[in-house]
């Protein structure tokens, strides 16, 4: 005798069909509690690059002598959407140029250089969006860290 294949219906109308089939039930799984767990760490960290340098122009017939600047007092701290770029002038602070025009000096605490900031520099938001000096810190591409002991608006001198 060969067996014959019986299909997935004729199968469980077979089962039924047995004795006491009306008295069995298939035994429910209890429901089953899915506990997700999701953790998202989020870091911003605001790029300030270092400004370009101007082409020379080859047909002026003089060039300009570079401006002078001198520092005043301003606050303590700066939105820091009003950055647009930063310039290495000196050894022991950084120059911060605003969107308004305006440039502000940071000044380092004493064992940062400013050479560190040649290729810009981050920033990470506080929670106010602002910049202060004796608080923030500004970071160097390499991993380095500097502490802003100060800021100082720069004007031309006359």
């Amino acid at each position: 005798m060969t067996a014959l294949p019986l299909s997935a219906t004729t199968m469980v109308l077979l089962l039924l069909a047995l004795p006491g089939a009306a008295q069995r039930r298939v035994a429910e799984s209890p429901p089953v509690a899915t506990v997700r767990t999701e953790v998202r760490v989020q870091r911003v960290i605001i790029r300030v690059p270092r400004a370009p340098f101007a082409p020379v122009a080859y047909s002026a017939p003089r060039a300009l002598p570079p401006i002078q600047w001198v520092e005043k007092h301003t606050d303590r701290c700066l939105p820091v959407e009003s950055l647009a770029a930063v310039t290495i002038n000196r050894t022991d602070s950084v120059d911060l140029l605003l969107n308004s025009g305006g440039r502000v000096r940071a000044r380092l605490a004493d064992d940062c250089a400013a050479l560190d900031f040649y290729g810009g520099l981050y920033i990470k938001p506080s929670s106010d969006g602002r910049m202060c000096a004796s608080r923030d810190v500004i970071r160097s591409r390499s991993g380095g860290q500097c502490r802003i002991s100060a800021f100082r608006a720069l004007v031309p001198a006359r």
